[in-house]
C-alpha cells in the first residue's frame, strides 16, 4: 500500500519552501521560492530519484498554485519545472508574474 503523501509549508516572509517526505527516504522532495516585493519566485524543485515517477513534483507546484490563489500573490517562475507547468497549464496564467527590471 502506498504512503500517504503529505506537504509540509514553510514560510517565512522573505522565503519559503514546499516538502514532501516519505519514509525510507534520505531527502524531501522540495519546491522552494524567494520574495520578491509581492511576488513570490520559485527558484528550485528537487526531488529525490526514490520519488520520481510519483507525481511528487506535480504535487508541490498545485500547493504552491493553491496558496497563490487563497493568499493573492503572484508567482515568478525561475526554476525550468515550474516553468513548463505554466506552460502546460494555461488556467494557471492569472498567476504568472515577470519581474520588474
Amino acid at each position: 500500500m502506498p504512503q500517504p503523501i503529505t506537504i509540509t509549508r514553510t514560510d517565512a516572509t522573505t522565503h519559503g519552501a514546499y516538502r514532501i517526505t516519505l519514509e525510507g527516504v534520505g531527502h524531501p522532495a522540495e519546491l522552494t521560492w524567494h520574495a520578491l516585493g509581492p511576488l513570490r519566485v520559485a527558484d528550485h524543485t528537487f526531488v529525490p530519484p526514490e520519488m520520481r515517477g510519483r507525481g511528487v513534483a506535480q504535487l508541490l507546484v498545485e500547493a504552491l498554485i493553491a496558496d497563490a490563489r487563497e493568499q493573492g500573490f503572484r508567482i515568478v517562475p525561475q526554476c525550468s519545472y515550474v516553468a513548463a507547468q505554466f506552460r502546460r497549464h494555461p488556467e494557471w496564467a492569472d498567476l504568472l508574474a515577470e519581474p520588474e527590471s
